[in-house]
């Protein structure tokens, strides 16, 4: 039996865990959960957002499934999701977006793979005030995280049958630092000749997604492109409801919606669980469960198809929970 670690999270947060739970024990998967708390509950509650037991918890199974969290706003407190992903070195971001038929949108045949550098670049938090009227925030691209960032996309390509890797950069401009990331992609990409490689400056890249994604596969980037170009890739699927997101270390990772906690519909049953969900099919693929993600998957695909037990967002009426048995049913 594997031991996970559980966040519930923050508004719309237990409702959509309680439905990956219970979808998760439809699958036949059976998992000791150890629950903790963190964020705006367990600030009231234990006086930090990001409690000693998190850390201990997550120490102890090496595996998170996370639901949403709110970092308060205009309290000092620096982003949790920020602040797990430095405490363990989680230095890849994972950010699949693929197509649901069913949907009305402007592409049916997405299937793409953001690969985002999880540790450094402006997201290093180096920043101060010059002067009264100037800020200065630092960009921090190293030989060490870019290298790394860009094995872990190439050996995730070897693993999915993948074919091609882009690396999105804008080293035309800072030729030292995205030249850096640029320059060890390229060396990286040496090492596996099966792998198709190409590499697009970010701006050119965002068009050449909303043109022709179709063209491309896995992408690897810095911090701050990744952050930008994953919600592009998510809208393009569907929006964030649909799109989950690892964040994933030598030892460690932790899954997760990549949407927000959106307070004002806590309690309402109208969250979608779409996101949570894919993002517990991430997880069991993780620990080799690859036949029940590989179930979900297929299930909540065959579900939006249907549109009759679907959430307003896909088209419907149904409730969080009527969504939920209803996929349970399907399973």
């Amino acid at each position: 039996m594997h031991t996970i670690t559980l966040i519930r999270g923050d508004g719309i947060g237990p409702e959509i865990a309680d439905s990956a739970l219970a979808v998760i024990e439809a699958a036949g998967v059976h998992i000791k959960w150890e629950e903790v708390e963190a964020g705006v509950n367990a600030l009231e509650k234990h006086g930090s957002p990001l409690p000693d037991q998190v850390i201990s918890s997550l120490n102890k199974t090496n595996i998170g499934l996370k639901a949403p969290l709110t970092t308060p706003v205009g309290s000092g407190i620096r982003s949790i999701n920020v602040e797990l992903r430095m405490k363990f070195d989680l230095f890849a971001n994972l950010r699949p977006a693929k197509s649901f038929p069913g949907l009305d949108l402007p592409y049916q045949d997405i299937d793409l793979v953001v690969i985002r550098e999880n540790t450094e670049d402006l997201y290093s938090g180096i920043e101060y005030m010059v002067s009264e009227d100037i800020a200065e925030s630092i960009k921090i691209i190293s030989r060490k995280a870019s290298e790394r960032i860009a094995r872990f996309a190439f050996d995730y390509a070897m693993e999915k049958g993948r074919k091609k890797v882009t690396a999105v950069h804008k080293a035309n401009i800072m030729k030292l630092s995205d030249g850096l990331f640029l320059d060890v992609a390229r060396e990286v990409a040496e090492e596996y000749p099966q792998i198709e490689f190409e590499d697009r400056i970010v701006d050119n890249m965002a068009m050449q997604l909303v043109l022709k994604p179709q063209q491309y596969d896995v992408m690897v980037m810095p911090n701050l492109y990744g952050d930008i170009l994953s919600d592009l890739c998510a809208g393009l699927a569907g929006g964030l409801g649909l799109v989950p997101g690892a964040n994933i270390g030598k030892n460690k990772a932790i899954f997760e919606p990549v949407h927000g906690s959106a307070p004002k519909y806590a309690g309402k049953d109208q969250a979608n669980p779409g996101a949570m969900i894919m993002a517990a099919v991430l997880m069991l693929e993780h620990i080799n469960e690859k036949e029940a993600a590989r179930r979900i998957e297929s299930a909540l695909f065959a579900l939006i198809k249907e549109g009759k037990h679907v959430t307003a967002d896909l088209g419907g009426s149904a409730g969080t929970k009527e969504m939920t048995k209803a996929l349970i049913d399907l399973l």
